[in-house]
């Protein structure tokens, strides 16, 4: 296999200097891409091209690094790229990432494409767990990464499950809580709703502000010993040198800041740092291998001289464009501007709209409602005149049935006068019914009252039925059954009435509404507060579903420093604060 590996490097070598150039893979956070390279080029050419190519000119913070055996390195600016030990292979695989992070983002970070690659860069180191962040950044951190992603919240678009497939916490955080994938969201997106107005890039800026504060950002490890062979980590950041314990990479021991430093160098595996106090002892530490005493030389020199650089006077370059980025700020605050005013009258005309499609609707439905009116008014009228045309029918039958009566009326007559006699006969008889009816009502009258008299003699005796039932159920459960206390032998809790439960009742909604009013009050000003508020907050919300039991090490110090009130920048100026020749003493000590 050996033999195979060498006569295919051998092959390689033998097609480039045929070929006089080499083919170089460069992978970005983003997307990769493939350059053709003469064979002359240093590190520094091949870094040009990538940097035009993505059109990047803070050039500075990047550089091309390079897997070699069992660590990483970076490529050398200065060397042919040939002639250092990048993969042999072609196309040679580099990958393009920050080598240098700022001190403060803000200021320091000035062309978009600049920020948008340590966001990338960042976010995934986050999500890797290479640096560790706190539960309640991180669900902070990831509501501004979707901000980024997705723009302004709304709520008709980005609906319950939206984030389902996309990896927005460490896994870490989640395993740390009893808390289901939708709860997780619920969170994260009540935060991302808090963000509407932002921009991509200044949602960018405040997730790399956030992360900027946490305590391994920017921070590169190595395995080191002192001269007792303990075995500790150095960390090389944007500020200094720090020391830590093995399992726990969030508070130095030591440190040693860029401008305490006078000289750096090694030799072999011993690395020696002279502090700018002459007075004071040479900090000295033994790594593991040479190679790793070229990288932490390497990030030393070139932090050191970005920490120079940022505390002297500017370049005309990054004054150029600085002057760039205002004007381009100004000219996107100018256009974002104009954009909300356009969207506020198109959401003004589509408020219109919906008035007017509202008042249409009702119209419609008045108009509807009318001509059901009308036809009821229609059916009605129609209806009437049928029964108008069968009133006059049967005002026509009454006439004639008038006629007819009329003309009885005048033969009765005729008849009655034939027969006097015979109709004075018959009064003298209905004056004999007359008083045989009155003899009749008399006797009814006297009947009825017979039969009230009754009826009350008989409610009187049915009374007295009832009576005597109480008195004998009285009697038989004083033969069979104690004496049963009396009312006022109860205690005073065991009374109580219908108006009382109600009052109490009512009492109780009245409190828990007010409960309600009170606890929108404290969201309200809770929401009006600084970041680290809104940090506290979050993590009292989830604390109560934490399972301590899965807490890593730098978990523990993480809850340890924010007991103590200790932060990555307290810490800091703490150690400084110790004279460079104690720190040294304390570094050997260890």
């Amino acid at each position: 296999m050996g033999n195979y590996l060498a006569a295919k490097m051998r092959l390689n070598s033998l097609v480039r200097k045929q070929n006089k150039s080499f083919n170089v893979r460069i992978c970005t956070m983003e997307s990769d891409m493939e350059f053709s390279c003469e064979m002359k080029w240093k590190g520094k050419d091949l870094l040009e091209l990538v940097c035009r190519t993505l059109g990047l000119r803070e050039t500075w913070f990047f550089g091309l690094r390079y897997h070699v055996k069992d660590t990483v390195a970076w490529l050398k600016m200065d060397k042919k790229v040939l002639d250092q030990e990048v993969p042999k292979e072609e196309p040679i695989t580099l990958h393009f990432l920050a080598k240098f992070y700022p001190e403060n983002v803000e200021e320091e970070l000035v062309q978009d494409i600049t920020q948008h690659l340590f966001f990338l860069q960042v976010k995934k180191k986050i999500l890797e767990e290479k640096i560790h962040c706190p539960p309640e950044a991180s669900v902070l951190l990831a509501s501004y990464a979707v901000h980024a992603k997705y723009g302004d919240y709304n709520p008709n678009v980005h609906k319950p499950g939206f984030l389902a497939q996309e990896e927005l916490l460490p896994k870490r955080v989640i395993n740390l809580y009893q808390m289901t994938a939708e709860m997780w969201e619920e969170r994260i997106a009540a935060c991302y709703a808090e963000h509407s107005g932002r921009t991509r890039e200044e949602a960018e800026m405040e997730y790399l502000k956030i992360a900027q504060d946490l305590d391994m950002y920017g921070v590169n490890y190595f395995l080191i010993r002192n001269k007792k062979g303990t075995e500790l980590l150095l960390g090389v950041d944007a500020l200094g040198l720090h020391i830590y314990e093995p399992d726990n990479r969030l508070t130095p021991k030591c440190s040693f800041p860029w401008n305490e430093i006078r000289n750096i160098s090694y030799s072999d595996k011993e690395f020696t740092i002279k502090p700018l106090d002459k007075k004071a002892n040479v900090f000295k530490f033994n790594s593991s291998r040479l190679r790793v005493n070229k990288l932490i030389l390497q990030l030393c020199v070139g932090n050191h001289d970005l920490f120079m650089r940022r505390r002297g006077v500017a370049s005309l370059e990054v004054q150029q464009m600085k002057a760039q980025a205002r004007e381009e700020k100004a000219r996107k605050q100018v256009e974002r501007q104009l954009l909300n005013q356009e969207k506020q009258r198109r959401q003004e005309a589509e408020r219109v709209r919906d008035e007017l499609e509202r008042q249409l609707l009702r119209l419609q439905d008045e108009a509807r409602m009318a001509d059901e009116a009308l036809l009821r008014s229609e059916q009605t009228a129609d209806l009437l005149a049928e029964k108008a045309q069968i009133a006059e029918e049967e005002a026509k039958l009454l006439a004639q049935k008038a006629a007819e009566a009329e003309a009885e009326m005048k033969r009765i007559k005729a008849t009655a006068m034939r027969g006097h006699e015979e109709r004075r006969l018959m009064e003298h008889k209905m004056l004999e019914a007359d008083r045989m009816a009155l003899k009749m009502a008399e006797q009814s009258q006297r009947r009825a009252k017979e039969a009230e008299q009754l009826r009350q003699d008989l409610l009187e005796a049915r009374q007295s039925e009832h009576r005597a039932k109480d008195k004998l159920l009285e009697i038989t459960s004083r033969a069979y059954t104690y004496p049963a206390l009396p009312m006022d032998c109860l205690p005073p809790e065991l009374s109580f009435s219908k108006e009382n439960l109600s009052f109490d009742f009512k009492d109780t909604d009245m409190k828990r509404l007010s409960m309600e009013i009170e606890k929108e009050k404290v969201e309200y000003t809770e929401k009006s507060k600084h970041l680290q508020e809104q940090l506290n907050e979050l993590k009292t919300e989830i604390e109560s579903l934490k399972l301590k039991e899965r807490q890593t090490p730098l978990d523990a110090a993480h809850d340890h420093n924010a007991e103590q009130g200790a932060s990555k920048h307290s810490n800091l100026k703490k150690l400084t604060l110790q004279s460079a020749e104690s720190r040294v003493a304390f570094f050997e000590e260890l």
